[in-house]
């Protein structure tokens, strides 16, 4: 079951690093600042804990923009699809 939720941004771990595209990310900063985030990024809630492995640009535009929340599309998984993600 998936739930579209805000999610503090401080509570999201980015365990694989990214190279983001800083044209891009100052793009979606615009964008978001104008319209707001249009599409939530997908994180996986395993144990409580909230991992995010997409939208690397979305996190750091809100992140660099001062946000507190993000909007989060959040699919609950055991362990095992953790160490899937980061295998």
């Amino acid at each position: 079951m998936v739930r579209i939720e805000n999610i503090p941004l401080h509570k999201i771990r980015r365990p694989l690093p990214r190279q983001n595209d800083q044209a891009k990310v100052a793009a979606l900063m615009e964008s978001i600042q104008a319209i707001g985030l249009q599409e939530p990024i997908d994180v996986l809630e395993v144990e409580g804990e909230y991992y995010g492995f997409s939208g690397c640009h979305r996190y750091e535009a809100c992140t660099r923009l001062g946000h507190e929340t993000i909007r989060c599309r959040v699919r609950k998984a055991p362990r095992a699809v953790l160490q899937m993600h980061l295998a």
